[in-house]
């Protein structure tokens, strides 16, 4: 079994449409979805529900209006817990209750500590959800982080590990993860112990950028990394460039994949670069989706013995 991530230095790339088309051409895998803050692999893939779990990971303040005694008796004219909050999460007004609001709650546990009267306590949250559901081509898993919540890094985790479980269970040759964009905590969740990095870049400034990023972080790592450049032919001299900076790198371009009015009508139909959308299996034949299955075979070759060049 053999674990791919697809990652990029910024949104917007295109890493979920190749994963998409990956999810199309590979026979015997298992999808993950670990871009948890903002997934959408699931808007190309359409998959159905099979089991719905909760994540939580995330202690809030939370306020026992039994055990408080209010503002100017527990500490002259405020309440202990406003003093000490430096987020602004906690609140009173005139002789009314101290409130905690949760968005602003860091769970810090600060306010619970310095309460005389034990009237604060801090209790887990539901801090998202993740899923094991049934697509197309195949099995997937995916999550959804709630609205300001944190700790994407644990839920990557778990999408990670659940996905591993199935395609050991089902004797899957692969696990294909959307891994998020940028090289923050869920990126460094995703990266860890996989066989292959693909970094998916463009020809421009800030995408040769946001690949040199990626690539110091899977050198760092020391994760095997491989790229590939997306509309590589809208600056092929900025393409050179970035393929020059690979050389130099030891990376290796795995691919360059053209642009494609074909991938725009995919994403507005909601379905794979490879697929029609309209029922059947088909294969289209566009010269991005030629690349792009180019790109999958190298992938394979890459992920078997290492001997891409």
């Amino acid at each position: 079994m053999k674990e791919l991530l697809v990652i990029s230095g910024k949104g917007g790339t295109g890493k979920t449409s190749i994963v998409g088309a990956f999810a199309v051409l590979a026979d015997s895998k298992v999808l993950a979805d670990c871009d948890v803050d903002a997934a959408d692999l699931h808007l190309l893939l359409s998959p159905t529900v099979k089991t719905t779990n909760e994540f939580r990971a995330f202690r809030q303040a939370v306020l026992d209006q039994s055990k408080c005694i209010g503002p100017g008796q527990c500490s002259g004219v405020s309440a202990v817990c406003t003093e000490v909050c430096r987020f602004g999460a906690v609140s009173a007004s005139g002789a009314g209750l101290p409130e905690i609001d949760s968005v602003y709650c860091e769970g810090c546990g600060v306010c619970a500590r310095a309460c005389p009267h034990g009237a604060i306590s801090m209790e887990e949250v539901l801090s998202g959800h993740w899923f094991v559901s049934d697509t197309a081509y195949g099995p997937m898993v995916h999550a959804r982080l709630g609205v300001a919540q944190e700790n994407s890094g644990k839920l990557v985790t778990q999408v990670r590990r659940e996905a591993r479980s199935i395609a050991e269970e089902r004797g899957l040759d692969y696990i294909i993860t959307d891994g998020p964009p940028g090289i923050g905590c869920p990126v460094i969740s995703s990266m860890s112990g996989v066989d292959l990095a693909l970094i998916v870049t463009e020809p421009t400034v800030a995408g040769t950028h946001d690949l040199q990023r990626m690539v110091e972080l899977a050198h760092h790592f020391g994760v095997k990394a491989a790229v590939c450049i997306n509309k590589y032919d809208l600056d092929e001299a900025g393409a050179k460039q970035v393929e020059e900076y690979c050389s130099r790198e030891g990376m290796k371009v795995a691919g360059k994949v053209p642009f494609d009015e074909e991938v725009v009508g995919a994403l507005v139909r909601g379905v794979p670069v490879l697929t029609r959308g309209d029922g059947d299996a088909c294969r289209a034949e566009g010269k991005a989706a030629q690349a792009i299955r180019r790109l999958w075979e190298n992938i394979e070759i890459e992920l078997a013995d290492g001997s891409l060049r």
